[in-house]
């Protein structure tokens, strides 16, 4: 599955850290999402659309 998250985050200037953290998550679990080494959960994804105001849809795509 491919995202988003990397380009939401750079256009928002946070970091990896600063994402972890709205997300309480580590940071190496924002590397892995990003970098396609790991699908996060379902409660997780939702975590995410919600900081960035969005659809999970608009952030994660199908392969």
């Amino acid at each position: 599955m491919k995202n988003r998250l990397k380009v939401l985050r750079a256009e928002r200037a946070w970091s990896q850290q600063d994402l972890a953290e709205r997300l309480q998550v580590s940071r190496q679990s924002v590397n892995a999402i990003e970098t396609g080494k790991y699908d996060p959960s379902l409660p997780l994804a939702f975590r995410i659309a919600d900081v960035f105001g969005m659809a999970i849809e608009a952030i994660f795509l199908r392969d």
